[in-house]
C-alpha cells in the first residue's frame, strides 16, 4: 500500500508523463505550475522532463513564491501572466487540490495561493488536477474548508455575508507566527464550512459577489483533467478525452 507521499509522487509523474504522450504538454509551451505538496512533485518530473530532452523552450507561470523558488532551482524560466511573450493565455495549467468532487470541482487554497492560482488556472486552454485518493470526496465543502481572501478592512461584513450564506467562517491564524496568515496578495484569509452539502458552482458566484472578498477557493468554470492516485499504486482519470 502506498503512503500519502508516495501517491503525489505517482500522480504528479503519471499526469506529466501522460499528457505529454497525448500532446497536451509540449515543447515550446506556455505551462501554469501550482502549488503545494503534490503541485511540486510534478514541477520536478517537468524539469526532468526538459533535463531529458522530451521538452525544450518550456515557459511557466507560477501561482506562489514557493512554486517560483522551485522552478528557478530546477532552471525553469518563469514569466508572469502580463508579459507580452505569455498574453495572458496559457496552454495548460497543472495543480493540486484540497478537495475534488464526482462531478471535477475543487477546493483550493489551503496553502492561501487560491488566488493566482485561480488568474492561472481559469486563463489556461487545459486546467489539470492532480491529487491523492484523499481529497477524492462525494461533496465539497463539509470537511476541508473553502478558503476565501478578502481585504482586511472587509472582515466582519463578510463573515456576516458568509454566515448569511449557511457558511461557518473562521479567520485563518498563522502557525509560529502571531496574527492572521497574510497571502502573497498582502490579504487575509476565512475558512468556510457548511453543515449541509452546498451547490458548488452556485456558492462560487455568490461568494464572489460579496463586497470584500478577492476570491473564493471554489474552483468550477474550467473542468480539469483529473488524475487521482489511489493507495494499490493506480491511477484513476477522469474528464480525459
Amino acid at each position: 500500500m502506498l503512503s500519502q507521499s508516495e501517491q503525489k509522487t505517482l500522480v504528479a509523474n503519471t499526469a506529466i508523463d501522460t499528457l505529454i504522450e497525448k500532446g497536451l504538454i509540449f515543447s515550446g509551451m506556455k505551462i501554469g505550475l501550482g502549488t503545494g505538496s503534490t503541485a511540486m512533485p510534478a514541477v520536478k518530473r517537468l524539469a526532468e522532463r526538459i533535463a531529458d530532452g522530451t521538452l525544450k523552450d518550456v515557459k511557466a507561470v507560477v501561482t506562489s513564491f514557493q512554486t517560483q523558488n522551485a522552478c528557478q532551482d530546477y532552471g525553469i524560466p518563469v514569466y508572469s501572466m502580463n508579459d507580452r511573450i505569455i498574453g495572458g493565455q496559457l496552454d495548460l495549467a497543472i495543480d493540486g487540490a484540497d478537495e475534488v468532487d464526482p462531478d471535477c470541482n475543487c477546493i483550493k487554497g489551503g496553502g492561501a495561493a487560491h488566488v493566482r492560482e485561480k488568474i492561472v488556472e481559469y486563463n489556461a486552454k487545459i486546467f489539470v488536477v492532480i491529487a491523492d485518493s484523499s481529497k477524492s470526496v462525494q461533496t465539497i465543502g463539509t470537511k476541508f474548508p473553502v478558503p476565501v481572501e478578502i481585504i482586511g478592512d472587509a472582515r466582519v461584513p463578510v463573515m456576516n455575508a458568509l454566515a448569511a450564506l449557511g457558511a461557518t467562517a473562521v479567520l485563518r491564524e498563522g502557525v509560529r507566527k502571531a496574527g492572521p496568515v497574510i497571502t502573497d496578495n498582502g490579504n487575509q484569509i476565512l475558512d468556510c464550512t457548511w453543515k449541509e452539502p452546498i451547490n458548488v458552482p452556485e456558492m462560487e458566484t455568490k461568494i464572489n459577489s460579496i463586497v470584500g472578498v478577492v476570491e473564493t477557493g471554489l474552483f468550477t468554470q474550467n473542468k480539469p483533467i483529473v488524475f487521482i492516485s489511489k493507495e494499490d499504486g493506480s491511477v484513476e482519470i477522469r474528464n480525459l478525452k
